[in-house]
């Protein structure tokens, strides 16, 4: 797990040269980002289940009754949203994105169930964080209905590695360019064609602490991409949660850095996220540093 969390990082620094000016975003534009995630899924899936039989799932551990036909269903789910999307945004007027070339490494079928862990959680976490930005209600409740559906495939393959399923009673809103950090280093090229998106990757922020899950309180070691200049003063890193980041002090040195996990009931817990800034009251691109850095914390419960 932390060898795939820490190449993505390092891919992330390499991904949009040129990031897009920040700017009001449009339902269009949020249609457009929600299918460009649904790609990723859809082309992740359907590639995993290509390569990797039922039976090579059962030989690294997936044994439970059926597991690959539910994995199968979850293919299938990532599909079906790529063409409805695709259809709204037609019907809508606009032009959909096409799919983008994608690169998810060498995968194994274990390391391809922990990806497709982060991979769900993201998605959560992105029709979480948009909601709030879409105007239209057909279109709310739309995206409100997938979400609900990646949240159950999120809690399958939790289940399946194992994990707690549901590790916190709220999940994680992340805002588009949190979401975009994420996502970018899966993302290889798109077809020049595509509308563009008013997202733009932040510098990655690699997780070093070897072994994960790690219990609330811990501390955790940190690496910012190389070439990532550090301002000057105090740093924090904070933890995205529905009633709002939480944040602790960062201990700097050299391209290394060290903060505690926040603990409390109802502090980050399962599949979080870790965001260097400068600030330690609210998380912004503006003061944003680099992040996030998915981090996997033990729930509370079942310590």
């Amino acid at each position: 797990m932390k060898a795939i969390i820490a190449s993505l990082a390092l891919a992330a620094s390499n991904v949009l040269a040129a990031p897009l000016e920040k700017r009001a975003v449009t339902d269009a534009q949020i249609l457009n980002y929600a299918l460009t995630l649904e790609h990723l899924e859809a082309t992740f899936y359907a590639e995993g289940l290509k390569n990797f039989t039922e039976k090579q799932f059962e030989e690294a551990g997936f044994t439970e009754p059926l597991f690959y036909k539910n994995l199968r269903e979850v293919a299938r789910d990532e599909a079906t949203h790529v063409s409805f999307l695709t259809s709204a945004i037609k019907a809508a007027g606009f032009t959909p994105v096409a799919a983008c070339t994608y690169n998810f490494g060498k995968l194994t079928p274990k390391t391809f169930i922990q990806t497709a862990s982060i991979l769900e959680g993201v998605g959560v976490s992105a029709y979480l964080g948009a909601a709030a930005s879409i105007a239209n209600k057909e279109y709310l409740t739309a995206a409100g209905s997938i979400l609900t559906v990646e949240s159950r495939h999120n809690a399958f393959i939790r289940n399946a590695l194992p994990q707690s399923p549901f590790p916190q009673p709220f999940d994680v809103p992340l805002d588009f360019d949190e979401v975009y950090s994420l996502a970018a280093p899966f993302i290889v090229a798109c077809p020049s064609s595509n509308p563009a998106l008013p997202v733009k990757a932040f510098p990655a922020l690699t997780v070093e602490t070897k072994s994960m899950p790690v219990p609330q309180g811990s501390t955790v070691q940190y690496e910012v991409a190389a070439g990532t200049k550090l301002p000057s003063g105090p740093l924090y890193v904070a933890f995205p949660l529905v009633t709002g980041p939480v944040f602790e002090p960062a201990q700097v040195d050299g391209d290394c850095i060290k903060a505690k996990v926040p603990s409390g009931a109802n502090g980050p817990a399962g599949e979080s996220y870790a965001i260097l800034t400068t600030s330690n009251s609210s998380v912004t691109d503006d003061n944003t540093v680099a992040g996030p850095a998915v981090v996997q914390i033990y729930a509370p419960y079942l310590i």
